[in-house]
This record gives structure tokens, C-alpha cells and sequence, in this order.
């Protein structure tokens, strides 16, 4: 839903497309003859079309930025000369620049911002066309990958002379109870007429179909002046909302002039109370409870930076399974529609804003941690755009109950990258560049009042949650003002600080923003009750971040880039999910099982060669079979040096796990050896449904004839469609693979392949490969 404003259309259909770095100007394109411009509908991401090269830079996925061009011509059905227009863009990476009918309207450099300009005075009826520069000849300007172009959705919005500011409706709970919840409404009125105008502003709360509360209030805004007010709506026993109960209302605001309704706006919001405590931790709706979060990035394999809704409810769906209910959207904001779903399915957000204030941090080109970094970067523009930045991301965003805390930066205070404190030559820091304390650095005490002007740019416009940033270098910081700026403190790897760090301040909110997956990084979190939480890095492997090529992705995630869970995901989801499981994953070594290293999920090897077989369970204990056979039962209990395991000489057959609670089998597992590769089979996964099209999984996987993936004889899969379908992207997973993201070929990974198809009728695919017989699905 995301705000539904009166007259707020979608604007992604009929643009034109050329890339040009030579063309670094509007004199210059319109002078350059026999351009190549192509169709396409935004969101379009150029860099995920390539070609890897590694002359990029692997902090970006080795995958070129350059300078893009973007035009759409248009009529305007319906136009009024008396009305307002404006053309809003959820996010341009970056270095946008935008003309409508040749008047420059204005750049804005941050790439992960929303933003929106006035375009009506511009406007004609017939033949109006908006042009659109994006600059990213920065390629290496990005710890990770960005994408390039319009990347998110576009928006025009048609509004009447009298009208709700676009962002100007705040909902808030100020006060809540089971019995009783306060929702406060404040509204900012634009006019634009040369005559004071009296209004009537109406709001009211609707559960379904059914009014559980309303009020209307009359004022008055002044010739082309603008004016705030706020309505008030009580509400007897709400439905509070919760990840585990996403209860959420539609909240409807009208305003009218004259007995006419000129504008409305539509959301969906929600009652929830949150408060973060010293000693206690966090409390969601009154109830202590344990935040189980992961950390994101926007991109999601094939889409590069331009990922259909379809595709992230999916990925959403998966988390729900592991028993996450948190989400950072590290390191910035990220599209307009995935705070819907973490409304709808019930995910706390921790919405970020920067990775970098007005200094540079490191890019690494050569590989993460390799060779010489660069230093390009957004800093250039903080001085001047910093607090806009982080207003609008709020601005954008407040309505939505899923959102408990702002972030304005992550890992700002890494040691020596930029700034710099003498206390780094003390003890334990940790420093990936330079080591100990450089005195030619910026200092560290820069930190403080940066952080204090960008919280008040924060409550400026939102008071109700409380403002944080992601600490890195912790023994720096807490000899600067930065950590007393906060609000709530996030600590970033540094779960060895918590108990110190509580007891030497013992008024200061301590989290951990982001962390790795160890055990003792979740025992951190259940053996402190006032550390209340876990954001893991990463849920889904991503672009950029990589290693020297030929890898051009990370892997630090427990999903892959197809969205297949890797054997890590069922080890957290044995610690986050309370509904009985069992996972069991093969390895070498008792040190690999006791490490969680190398675990595969596959029963093959040589007959009596010694395997070892890891077991992920949330129960009381295991038993193993093997062909039937008991292996014997054993008492499930981790620890950081020992996990539970069994060694097995290895026979062909299949290995079984049996969970038991009271001696009851509450779950099991099964791995059986695959054979020969027989067939190629597709299992259709369905998304959501989004303008009145499907946009649909479809998981290729090569089998032998019992139904058993193949995971060592990967093959070239093509991909044929007929009717009304469209082929989205293939994913495999693969963090090293080169292949063309634009074409309808590539090769499986430990033999799968994840498709994504557009349908708009019927039509058929067909899914083929060298040596195998060809399938056809239909889709209707």
C-alpha cells in the first residue's frame, strides 16, 4: 500500500534507455546523432546486465557503473492547468538529474533516497517528456553492491490546489493498553490558491471492513500558505500488532473544501508500543521479548538492484520459516514496497540511512581486504545533503508499525577508516586497516557532534522511536561524545564489550546491530538479559563484498543468492524456531562438525569411507538410521566445542534423523545417495500477486530416477517461452559465475536453478539440456 495518495499513479511503463558514458550533458545528447535508445519499464538496474569484468571493482560485484540515460514521453489525460504535479522517484543511483519539457528541476545525489520534484508549472496537455541523467562513473564508490539507474519505482501525483503535503500525514500510538489504544493523526495542508481556504480534515480507522473510530476537525489554510493540524482517535481493545500477530487497520484521511473531498490518503498502520531498557532489554507491546534479526541487502541475484515485490515476499516467507522476526536494512533505505511486507508478515525494521557521513570510507577493488582501496564514496555530498537525507528516509517511512528504530549510520567509527583515537594503541580493537592509533587520521572526536546534528535532524519529524547507529569501533567511541548522542547504542562484533560496557554505563542502551553466526554470539544475547538482540550478517548471500575474482558475490549469507537455504540456516533456525526440527548435514572431520565447516547436504562418498554427520535440532534428542539401522540416539546440547555428531563409514542408502521430545518422534530427515542423472524435473513456486500479474518460482532441478538432486553433474539449462510469458532472470547461486544475466541459458548450481517468469496469459515453457529429455510447464 505504502501511502496511498489520492492521484498517485505508477510511472514505470514506456521509457527509453541508453547508456553513454561519453554524454555528460543535456546539450551534449540532444546534439549526438543516431543514438541507440531501447524500451524498457523501471525499475531497470544496468549494472547487474554487465559484463563481470575485473576491471571493476569487487566491492561492487565487479559489474561496471558509467553514465545512463533515461526519457519518457507522455500526455496527460484530464490535465488542469489549476492542479499541482509532482514526479516522484523512490530511489536513483545515483547522481540524478531531471528535466521535464527542458526545465532542469535538480540533482540529488544520494542513490538510496526518495525524492520528488513540482512539475506542474512545466506541464502541457500533449508531448510533455522527462529526462533523467544518472551519473555512476564512481563505480568503486560502495562497500557493496549498489546498482545503476532508476532502480525503484516512479510515481505522478496529481494533486488540487488545496492538498495533503506528500509525506505531511503522520500516524502515531502515543498511548497504548490492552484496553485502550490513542492513535494521533497530524496532517500538513498545502495551498496553493491566492485566497485563504477553509477545510475539513476527516479521519478514521477501519478494522476490515468495520469503523473502529473517526474524528474530523475544521481550520483553514492561508493564501498559498500551508498549515499542520493533528486529530485524535481512541480505540477500545485494539488488535495490537506483533511479528507474531501483524494485526494491522487501514487508516483513511480526507480532506475537503467547499462540501467537495479534494484530497485522501490511504495506509495501513498499526498499534504497538515499544521501549528498550538498560537492564531489561526490549518490550514489545508491554512483553520482554528477544529480537532475532538479520541484516539485508536491496539486491537479490539476477535483478541486481531492481527486484520485483514477487521476489522479496518470497525470500520474506523463508525468513518467517527460520523464526526471524527483525530485519535491518543495512546499510540505507530500501524499496518502498518491502516495508509493506514487513508490516503484512510481521518483521521489526531497523531502517538505516548511511555507511559514511562526510568522510570516506575504504572500497576495496582487488578483492575484500586485498590490494590498495579507493576512496570514492557518497561523503562528498553529506555536507550539503546529510540531514535532508535522513529526514526524507523518515519521512518516507513513519507510517509503518513494522519500523521500531531509525538508524543514521553503520559502522562510521571504524578504526582508522577513517577516524583515528589514541586509545587504539591499547588493547583489543577490530582493525582490518592500519593498526594502532594514526595520528594524520581524522580525529574521532568528530564523531559526537556529527551524530547529535543528524538525531536532531531525526526528531525534527519523528520522536516516536528511538535513534541509533551501528558502533564498530566501541573502544574509540566511548571516548567520544558519539554513544551519548544515541538513543540506543548498537554494537557491531563486539559482544565481548556487553558485560563491561554495561557495567562501566550502566544508563546505555547496548544491542548488537550486527553479528556473526557463531553460537557464543547467540549465547551473548540468552545469557544477558540486557542485550536484547541479534541482527545476523547476512540472511541472503549478495553482490559486491566479494573476494578477488573470479568470485563477484559474498556468501556470508545462510540463504544463497537463489533463495535456497544453505546448511547454516538450519542451524539458526534450531536456535530461533520453537516448532520442533531436525537438519542433518554431512562433513569430513569431527573439527568440521564441531565448527559447522564444509557441511553439505548430500550422502554420497566411497563405500566405508569415514563421514561425519552434523545434526541441527531444537529437541531433546536424535536418533540415526541408516538403511534402517540404528545408529544410536543422542541428547542434542551445543556447545562452542562441541556440536552433536556421528561418525559413519559411508554405505550407499539413505541416512534418517529422528527427533524425539518425551520419546516421542516429533520431526525427521532423510538424505538419500543420488544415482545417475535420469531427468530434469520443475517444481512451480508461486509469488503474490501484483498488478493484476503473476511473477512466479520456478525451481529446475536435474534428478536421478528415485527423485535424488544431482549436485555433481551440473548442466546448461535453456529456457524457451511461448503466449504471454516473460523470463525474469535465472539464478543459480553461484558466487563465481560470469554468465549473462540477460540471456535465457545457464548452468545449474549442485544442480538446481531457480527461474523467475513474468505471466500475463497462458503460455508454456520449456526447459531443456544437452543429454536429457526436454520438459514443458504450462502456466496459466
Amino acid at each position: 500500500m505504502f501511502g496511498q495518495e489520492q492521484g498517485k499513479t505508477l510511472f514505470n511503463e514506456h521509457w527509453q534507455f541508453i547508456k553513454a558514458d561519453e554524454i555528460t550533458s543535456l546539450e551534449d545528447l540532444r546534439s549526438t546523432e543516431n543514438l541507440d535508445w531501447r524500451a524498457i519499464t523501471l525499475p531497470h538496474d544496468w549494472s547487474v546486465e554487465g559484463p563481470f569484468s575485473p576491471e571493476w571493482a569487487s566491492g561492487t560485484g565487479f559489474l561496471p557503473g558509467g553514465v545512463g540515460w533515461y526519457k519518457k514521453q507522455f500526455d496527460l489525460i484530464d490535465w488542469d492547468n489549476s492542479k499541482e504535479y509532482q514526479l516522484y522517484f523512490d530511489g536513483v543511483y545515483k547522481n540524478s538529474e531531471v528535466w521535464i519539457n527542458g526545465h532542469y528541476l535538480g540533482k540529488r545525489p544520494n542513490g538510496f533516497i526518495a525524492f520528488y520534484y513540482e512539475i506542474g508549472k512545466y506541464l502541457n496537455a500533449e508531448k510533455n517528456e522527462v529526462i533523467v541523467k544518472v551519473d555512476h562513473r564512481q563505480y568503486a564508490d560502495s562497500r557493496y553492491y549498489t546498482g545503476s539507474g532508476i532502480y525503484r519505482n516512479v510515481y505522478l501525483i496529481t494533486k488540487e490546489p488545496v492538498h495533503f503535503k506528500t509525506w505531511g500525514v503522520f500516524f502515531s500510538t502515543p498511548e497504548i493498553n490492552n484496553d485502550q489504544a490513542l492513535a494521533k493523526v497530524e496532517v500538513e495542508i498545502i495551498n496553493t490558491f491566492d485566497r485563504t481556504s477553509n477545510v475539513s480534515i476527516k479521519a478514521r480507522l477501519l478494522d476490515g471492513s468495520s469503523e473502529v473510530a473517526n474524528s474530523e476537525l475544521v481550520s483553514f489554510v492561508p493564501s498559498k500558505g500551508k498549515n499542520h493540524e493533528t486529530l485524535y482517535m481512541s480505540v477500545e481493545q485494539p488488535n495490537l500488532w506483533s511479528p507474531d500477530s501483524p494485526q494491522l487497520y487501514q487508516l483513511e484521511v480526507s480532506l475537503w473544501t467547499d462540501g467537495e473531498q479534494v484530497d485522501s490518503y490511504i495506509d495501513q498502520v498499526g498499534f504497538r508500543s515499544i521501549r528498550f531498557d538498560a537492564n531489561e532489554g526490549f518490550f514489545l507491546n508491554g512483553e520482554n521479548m528477544l529480537i532475532k534479526g538479520v541484516c539485508i541487502h536491496h539486491d537479490a541475484g539476477s535483478f541486481g538492484a531492481a527486484v520485483p515485490k514477487e521476489v522479496w515476499a518470497k525470500r520474506l516467507e523463508t525468513l518467517k520459516d527460520l523464526g526471524c522476526n527483525a530485519i535491518r536494512m543495512s546499510h540505507y533505505p530500501h524499496q518502498d514496497y518491502l516495508y509493506d511486507l514487513c508490516d503484512e508478515m510481521g518483521f521489526l525494521v531497523q531502517d538505516e540511512a548511511f555507511d559514511e557521513w562526510e568522510r570516506g570510507k575504504n572500497k576495496w577493488i582487488e578483492g575484500w581486504n586485498v590490494g590498495t582501496p579507493g576512496n570514492d564514496g557518497s561523503y562528498d555530498a553529506f555536507a550539503e545533503w546529510g540531514h535532508q537525507d535522513v529526514k526524507d528516509m523518515v519521512l518516507r517511512s513513519r507510517n509503518h508499525p513494522s519500523i521500531f528504530m531509525w538508524s543514521i549510520g553503520n559502522e562510521i567509527d571504524y578504526p582508522n577508516d577513517p577516524y583515528s583515537h589514541p586509545v587504539l594503541d591499547e588493547g583489543r580493537n577490530p582493525q582490518i586497516y592500519g593498526r594502532g592509533y594514526q595520528k594524520d587520521n581524522p580525529a574521532a572526536s568528530q564523531l559526537g557532534p556529527l551524530a547529535e546534528g543528524l538525531v536532531a535532524a531525526v526528531k525534527t519529524v519523528d520522536t516516536s522511536r528511538p535513534v541509533t547507529a551501528a558502533l564498530a569501533g566501541v573502544t574509540m567511541s566511548n571516548h567520544t561524545s558519539y554513544p551519548e548522542a544515541l538513543d540506543i547504542v548498537g554494537y557491531n562484533y563486539q559482544e565481548y564489550r556487553y558485560q563491561e560496557d554495561h557495567k562501566a554505563y550502566p544508563d546505555r542502551v547496548i544491542y548488537g546491530s550486527e553479528n556473526g553466526d557463531a553460537l557464543e554470539a547467540w549465547q551473548a544475547v540468552t545469557e544477558n538479559k540486557h542485550i536484547a538482540s541479534q541482527f545476523l550478517w547476512t540472511a541472503f548471500d549478495f553482490l559486491g563484498e566479494a573476494r578477488p575474482w573470479p568470485v563477484r558475490s559474498s556468501g556470508a549469507g545462510i540463504i544463497d543468492m537463489a533463495g535456497y537455504p544453505k546448511p547454516d540456516f538450519y542451524f539458526r533456525k534450531s536456535l530461533w524456531n520453537d516448532t520442533p526440527m531436525v537438519y542433518i548435514g554431512i562433513t569430513n572431520s569431527e573439527e568440521n562438525v564441531n565448527h559447522r565447516r564444509r557441511i553439505q547436504d548430500t550422502w554420497i562418498g566411497e563405500k566405508g569411507q569415514e563421514k561425519w554427520v552434523a545434526v541441527y535440532a531444537n529437541v531433546e534428542e536424535v536418533e540415526l538410521m541408516l538403511n534402517d539401522r540404528s545408529l544410536g540416539k543422542k541428547k542434542i546440547n551445543y556447545s562452542s566445542e562441541s556440536m552433536p555428531g556421528w561418525s559413519v563409514p559411508f554405505e550407499e542408502g539413505t541416512l534418517k534423523a529422528i527427533a524425539y521430545n518425551d520419546d516421542k518422534q516429533v520431526a525427521s530427515y532423510a538424505l538419500s545417495s543420488p544415482g545417475k542423472i535420469d531427468h530434469i524435473e520443475a517444481t512451480i513456486c508461486e509469488g503474490l500477486k501484483a498488478d493484476e500479474k503473476d511473477v512466479v518460482h520456478l525451481d529446475i532441478e536435474l534428478k536421478d530416477k528415485a527423485g535424488n538432486r544431482i549436485i555433481s553433474d551440473d548442466r546448461e539449462i535453456q529456457i524457451d517461452l511461448d503466449g504471454q510469458l516473460k523470463l525474469l532472470g535465472l539464478e543459480s547461486g553461484d558466487l563465481s559465475s560470469h554468465e549473462d544475466y540477460q540471456s535465457k541459458h545457464r548452468k545449474t548450481y549442485h544442480g538446481r536453478l531457480r527461474a523467475y517468469v513474468r505471466i500475463d496469459g497462458e503460455g508454456g515453457i520449456k526447459i531443456s539440456t544437452k543429454g536429457l529429455k526436454p520438459i514443458k510447464v504450462k502456466m496459466k
